[in-house]
């Protein structure tokens, strides 16, 4: 075209970034919600059944960022009540038992549902200082997926997650001084030397 046409070209680079579509938003939080399942892609530290989600979120829902901020506290101060009561109830078991020492029956029979929440002052703790993502036992994790509705857990899982673990406490190979290509396991997996 010649440099007098009335009509510039525009760049496709230009208007391949109005097209896109932006789906940051800093006004909003969106929570998707999934239904437990064993996981199958995690490895815990300890034990089977590891805690995964459903493919498929089964709600959504949206909050302002003040709403998140106090959803979070709400939440936070809820788990930190439940961990305070456990505190409390393992306290009453070691007492009664004299720190493990002596049997007792009642305390055998204690739960969380004997540890007040009288006895329990979560406005104290400061909520932003406690970390909350803590490893679960097997036990609870396990409770945790039948409370989900999982019916059948899968046994193997556990087999395979410590094959897993034992597996990763050898990393490397055995070459000493000089690599042996021919030997070295890193070598033959194609990995550099360890």
């Amino acid at each position: 075209p010649s440099l007098a046409s009335p009509t510039a070209a525009t760049s496709i680079l230009k208007r391949q970034k109005q097209l896109r579509r932006k789906n940051v938003r800093f006004d909003q939080v969106t929570v998707y919600y999934f239904a437990r399942r064993q996981g199958f892609t995690s490895v815990p530290s300890q034990g089977g059944s590891s805690l995964g989600m459903a493919q498929r979120h089964n709600s959504v829902r949206r909050y302002t960022l003040c709403e998140f901020a106090q959803e979070q506290e709400v939440n936070h101060r809820e788990i930190l009540r439940e961990h305070l009561k456990e505190e409390k109830l393992h306290a009453k078991k070691m007492k009664l038992t004299k720190n493990g020492t002596v049997e007792s029956e009642e305390a055998d029979g204690l739960t969380l549902e004997d540890v007040s929440d009288d006895d329990i002052d979560v406005e104290n703790v400061e909520v932003d200082d406690y970390f909350f993502l803590q490893p679960l036992p097997t036990k609870r994790r396990r409770a945790l997926l039948r409370a989900s509705g999982v019916h059948r857990i899968d046994a193997e899982e556990k087999q395979e997650l410590r094959a897993i673990r034992l597996s990763r406490e050898e990393c490397g190979c055995d070459c000493r001084l000089y690599c042996d290509p021919e030997a070295c396991a890193c070598s033959q997996a194609g990995i550099k030397c360890q």
